[in-house]
């Protein structure tokens, strides 16, 4: 008898059933297992302890699954404004009023280049140097030193942290 007809529906049935607990997709758990039978040697999985090993194999995904998701953080929980507050909406309309004022102050072709690499059109670097004038080349040397340039300015109007701790 053929593997997958034997031990099919007994998969189903084991990942239908840890799969809510789990967290996850049972289709997904399916695919786990199954592709822990491939890694294993396929004559033994054909033995009376085939059963016993695949819900075994279920149960231990389950496990896995459910670790990962308690390690795991959700994208949006990282990305910043995740929240929609007015307090977040107000901080980030602060950050972006200063970090745009500081961009107008940088010198040279600096402002220009760093309003173009800011710029919600999402521009290339071919584009941007077509439309600043200057080989694409030579666009990644001065967007660093621009870059060097903000991080200074920016390090300086920021406060240093206090100290934390025991003081001596």
């Amino acid at each position: 008898m053929d593997l997958v007809t034997e031990l099919g529906p007994l998969l189903s049935a084991e990942a239908a059933a840890e799969a809510p607990a789990a967290g996850v997709d049972p289709a997904d758990l399916e695919q786990a297992v199954w592709l822990r039978l491939l890694e294993r040697d396929t004559a033994a999985g054909r033995t009376p302890e085939a059963a016993r090993w695949l819900r075994r194999a279920v149960r231990a995904e389950a496990r896995a699954a459910r670790r990962r998701a308690l390690r795991e953080v959700p994208y949006a929980a990282l990305a910043p404004g995740g929240e929609s507050s007015p307090e977040r909406a107000a901080l980030d309309g602060e950050e972006q009023r200063v970090l745009r004022s500081a961009v107008a102050r940088l010198p040279g072709r600096c402002p220009e280049l760093l309003r173009a690499l800011l710029s919600p059109r999402d521009l290339t670097y071919r584009e941007i140097a077509g439309e600043l004038g200057i080989s694409q080349g030579s666009l990644g040397p001065v967007r660093s030193r621009c870059l060097g340039c903000l991080r200074r300015m920016l390090a300086a109007e920021v406060a240093a942290p206090e100290l934390r701790g025991m003081e001596r």
